[in-house]
């Protein structure tokens, strides 16, 4: 079981390790066009974890980790971009985007678990009617 805590710290990880990697990267406007959209999706993965860690309810949880999982998305597909265009960091860029794809996989499980479980609480109340 991964708890919230190591979750915080490997989305501040992968955030840094993505920041590493984008000022490792040659100066022309294709990098610097996706680095300054991959800094950002990628920062905002591990803030808007915190953020859904704070969350006022079960609904709010789940709404807050669905933009957790979107950006996690985005940073992927800018990861993929940068790829095409710096082929030697290949191998850095495919661990990285190992991470925020089994970030993804775990983020993405514990909202449909959520929501299941608030499908199956609607459903328990109802046939107490």
């Amino acid at each position: 079981m991964i708890n919230s805590e190591i979750l915080k710290k490997r989305t501040k990880i992968l955030s840094i390790d993505i920041g590493k990697l984008v000022l490792e990267l040659p100066y022309n406007i294709i990098n610097k066009n996706y680095s300054n959209q991959i800094t950002r999706c990628s920062s905002s993965v591990g803030a808007n974890y915190r953020a859904a860690c704070r969350a006022k309810s079960n609904a709010d949880f789940i709404y807050k980790l669905k933009i957790v999982e979107e950006e996690l998305d985005e940073t992927m597909f800018f990861l993929e971009l940068i790829e095409e265009f710096n082929p030697d960091k290949k191998s850095t860029i495919q661990l990285l985007w190992a991470e925020a794809n089994e970030l993804l996989a775990i983020f993405v499980a514990s909202i449909n678990t959520l929501k299941s479980k608030q499908q199956s609480s609607i459903t328990n109340r109802k046939s107490k009617i």
